[in-house]
């Protein structure tokens, strides 16, 4: 297959399908370098995971701002930060990565040591390699100690950041850490950005180029799927009834620790690899907690599927909790399912007006397969497996270039992009770039508005299918300068 064969050098592309595609390029007035570095990053695989532990209010999510360059992590001394996201994209020295952020979350009613080795599991879980972050001024704790001890049973590689180094007097306290056993601490100040360089060079070393688990390229492995949705939505309930038999332990504490249950499960003829995330359970005086925790968990079963299969409860209104989880899905680029359970237990109202929810809540995902189920009494179940190979065949589905170049020809000639400002900007060709899911560059001789982009999207799910699967369209501009003949 030619994205097994070329995958780094020129994205999903063949030798004679480049070939041809950068004499187009040439022809419009693109350079070289510019359209290879537009494939190469549209052409990626997925991305490695980094995970960022470490106890409360030693900077956890002013580095994290500090990695990805903009305040989007919410920082703040007060406990009880309930954030909509823990996963971002990064890049350094051209190389990118996603971040898991565990910063901002102490629960006080289970105790600081299970809160945070509740946090850094559900990270570790989900990386492939770990910063660990420990505040070099006031030295290793108990709960510092308790971490490592995670670290090293968890095995994945591990840079140790001493953080608050802000000046040469402090670099002592960070010289302290080295008793932790971790190797070299290496000295930052988040705050201000002293020292994060050399530190970004040391984890880009422990990263690998691309993660351990390379999407499909083991023969006839089983296809992975991540259960998730909010607590008590029936994800426990759904995966013993799959699996004929009580294979998950349901526990009503909220944030309990333990080892994530993968349970390879046969259905419709076909083994999967089923990624449990259930297991954390919603009390009242825990709830903001819970989500946090939740959120955690779901990052990390995600990142390690390939389909998400998203429950929702029918019964009850769709949650911004529920819209969360879909974005995570959609961001993560996963091929998704959306099953609405309990739907054995609805009158005709309910059913009204869940249809005129789903319709406005979850328009952004209005193509993504739906099953009615009944993880109680099964109902359903069997309608399942067809959805979730239907969105793998859309994530996985590629659009040869000439092809694509026919169709936004005739797209472009028929609805022209708006003119703003006296120019009406135009796409003048495109190819799609990767799978998995599916992703789109497209040159275009001006801006391109988000309007028309979406426009863009809707036609090429018109024309080519792509159900089940988020589509990724990055538009590149032509610089202003000479055609080239």
């Amino acid at each position: 297959m030619n994205d097994q064969i070329h995958g780094d050098e020129h994205g999903e592309l063949g030798d004679a399908e480049y070939a041809e595609f950068m004499e187009l390029a040439a022809q419009e007035g693109f350079e070289a370098e510019e359209v290879e570095g537009a494939l190469g990053e549209a052409g990626h695989g997925p991305l490695p995971v980094l995970a960022v532990v470490g106890r409360p209010n030693v900077g956890k999510s002013t580095l994290v701002n500090r990695i990805i360059g903009r305040r989007e992590a919410v920082v703040e001394d007060r406990p009880g930060v309930t954030r909509d996201r823990v996963t971002y994209e990064a890049e350094w020295a051209g190389r990118r990565f996603k971040l898991v952020d565990t910063g901002g979350w102490e629960q006080d009613v289970l105790g600081i040591d299970a809160s945070v080795a509740a946090q850094a599991e559900y990270a570790i879980e989900a990386a492939d390699a770990v910063v660990f972050v420990v505040d070099a001024t006031v030295g290793a704790t108990d709960t510092d100690e308790a971490v490592v001890k995670l670290l090293r049973r968890a095995g994945k590689p591990v840079v140790l950041c001493a953080n608050k180094v802000d000046g040469p007097s402090s670099e002592a306290d960070a010289a302290m850490l080295w008793s932790l056993g971790l190797g070299e601490p290496m000295p930052v100040s988040a705050l201000h950005g002293r020292g994060t360089g050399d530190m970004l060079d040391e984890v880009l070393k422990a990263l690998p180029e691309a993660p351990a688990q390379r999407f499909g390229t083991t023969v006839g492995g089983p296809r992975r799927i991540a259960l998730i949705g909010r607590p008590n939505v029936g994800k426990s309930s759904l995966l013993n009834k799959v699996a004929g038999e009580e294979r998950v332990v349901v526990n009503e504490l909220a944030g309990t620790t333990r080892d994530p249950v993968d349970e390879m499960i046969e259905l419709g003829g076909v083994t999967w690899k089923f990624v449990d995330t259930a297991g954390i359970r919603k009390r009242v005086h825990l709830q903001e907690g819970a989500d946090y925790y939740a959120s955690l968990r779901t990052a990390a079963a995600v990142e390690k599927a390939e389909v998400a299969v998203i429950l929702i409860d029918a019964s009850e209104s769709i949650s911004v909790q529920d819209q969360r989880i879909v974005t995570m899905a959609v961001e993560a680029g996963r091929a998704i399912v959306i099953a609405y359970n309990k739907w054995d237990t609805l009158d005709e109202e309910r059913r009204y007006y869940l249809e005129r929810e789903i319709e406005t809540e979850f328009q952004q995902i209005a193509w993504a397969p739906r099953v009615n189920v009944s993880a109680q009494t099964g109902r359903h179940m069997e309608k399942l497996v067809p959805a979730i190979e239907t969105a793998l065949a859309g994530w996985e589905t590629r659009v040869p270039t000439g092809r694509l170049n026919a169709f936004l020809g005739e797209l472009v000639a028929a609805h022209p992009h708006p003119i703003r400002g006296g120019k009406q900007p135009r796409i003048l060709f495109g190819t799609q770039a990767g799978t998995k899911p599916p992703r789109f560059v497209l040159f275009a001789s001006g801006f391109i508005e988000a309007g028309y982009r979406r426009f863009v999207e809707r036609r090429l799910r018109e024309e080519f299918g792509f159900d089940g699967t988020p589509i990724h369209i990055s538009v590149r501009v032509r610089e202003k300068r000479g055609r080239k003949k």
